[in-house]
């Protein structure tokens, strides 16, 4: 395939041999090994973090003394400027608590809003990290499932939902944009999705690191803005983690209007001894700026150009279809057209193209057929990934 090379997404770094997870750790929990072999499995992108993310770390480096971070006003005043200035939503800086990535600060929630055995629950297929920290807390997984809608990208059935809750359940985990389908929910669904934790009394943790990198014309809207009124029971979880490729840093957001669910949230984090990182506040602050902007402007453009060269590739082979991508960089494939079982398409996929792939299942209800693929790399590599899967399942075309 041609691939015209113009930007400094295009650059190929090398990973290998830096102890990142995403392509050190393939073979042994992938299974797919050789030097030619694509890393797609990981939620962390290729591309090096903008020029201004960078320039705030050599500066630090250079000062030379990492000490204690005190004030973090002026990191807590970044992240106001970029939720008001690019979502239009004001929150109040003093409500923002910082921890170590959102998967951490998912894990605190559950400490300090709920009790072991009570039951959460998640609308799956969903990010896995939510079901590990969930059982990993003592806490039971309620899963709803998502139905295909006429467009082929994931839909609600809370009439389905309304049936199976049992009264034990005390939180609901909402994924806006949705991981792994890239679904971007609409104003009208999130206040379903609002309503119901109401009338079921659940607490709602509103997870929408990926609101960043959303696509035209769909427009993300935070739940604070889509349903106000259940600010008394909303827990905002954000990070430019995703937005920067800064994940590595374990730096995130919690915001939390409400007095009563802040001060419970307070006491968990005082009780777990969790402070500020100070590197990662710093790149925070300069990713959070104009300039930042406009580099997360051109990155969007990049990955929508990925998106369209992977999904028409994999829409070109009988039996596979990739669900349209509202959001996220993170592709999700369903293989059951092919009439495989997903050994079978495990195996072309890892072992004939050499790709490692999230598998579907770990995803929960309604994956089984599915793999999750990693759109964040150099256009040339995704040439190359669609070539090699157009290869691996060239019998049915």
């Amino acid at each position: 395939m041609n691939v015209d090379l113009t930007t400094d997404f295009d650059r190929i770094i090398d990973r290998r041999g830096t102890q990142c997870q995403k392509w050190d750790m393939m073979e042994a929990r992938c299974g797919v090994a050789g030097e030619d072999a694509l890393a797609m499995w990981v939620a962390d992108m290729d591309f090096r973090s903008p020029p201004e993310v960078r320039e705030a770390l050599r500066q630090a480096a250079e000062h030379g003394v990492f000490g204690y971070l005190g004030d973090e006003g002026p990191y807590r005043e970044a992240i106001r400027w970029w939720m008001e200035t690019r979502h239009a939503w004001r929150l109040d800086p003093d409500h923002v608590f910082t921890t170590h990535g959102l998967v951490n600060g998912v894990s605190l929630c559950l400490q300090a809003l709920t009790e072991p055995g009570d039951g959460i629950v998640l609308m799956t297929p969903v990010y896995h990290a939510f079901s590990r920290a969930i059982r990993a807390n003592a806490r039971e997984v309620v899963e709803m499932p998502l139905t295909i809608g006429a467009d082929g990208c994931h839909a609600m059935d809370i009439d389905a939902w309304e049936s199976a809750m049992t009264g034990r359940e005390r939180m609901l985990i909402l994924c806006s944009p949705h991981n792994p389908g890239g679904r971007v929910w609409t104003r009208d669904e999130l206040r379903q999705v609002a309503d119901f934790c109401r009338r079921h009394d659940l607490i709602l943790v509103s997870d929408e690191v990926h609101h960043d990198l959303v696509f035209a014309p769909h427009a993300h809207v935070p739940m604070p803005l889509a349903a106000p009124e259940v600010a008394d029971r909303l827990v905002m979880l954000t990070a430019a983690s995703k937005t920067f490729n800064i994940a590595g840093e374990h730096i995130g957001n919690v915001t939390i209007a409400d007095p009563t669910l802040r001060a419970r949230f307070a006491a968990r984090m005082q009780a777990s001894s969790i402070s500020a990182n100070f590197l990662g506040q710093g790149m925070v602050r300069a990713a959070y700026s104009p300039e930042g902007a406009e580099w997360v402007g051109e990155l969007v453009g990049y990955l929508d150009g990925n998106r369209r060269l992977f999904d028409d590739g994999l829409d070109a082979i009988p039996g596979v279809r990739s669900m349209p991508l509202q959001s996220t960089y993170l592709a999700w494939v369903d293989f059951s057209g092919t009439g495989m079982t997903a050994d079978e398409v495990n195996a072309r996929v890892g072992r004939v193209a050499r790709i490692a792939a999230s598998p579907g299942p770990a995803f929960g209800k309604g994956g089984e057929s599915w793999l999750r693929f990693n759109l964040g790399m150099p256009r040339v590599q995704i040439a190359e990934a669609v070539e090699r899967l157009q290869h691996a399942f060239t019998d049915l075309q």
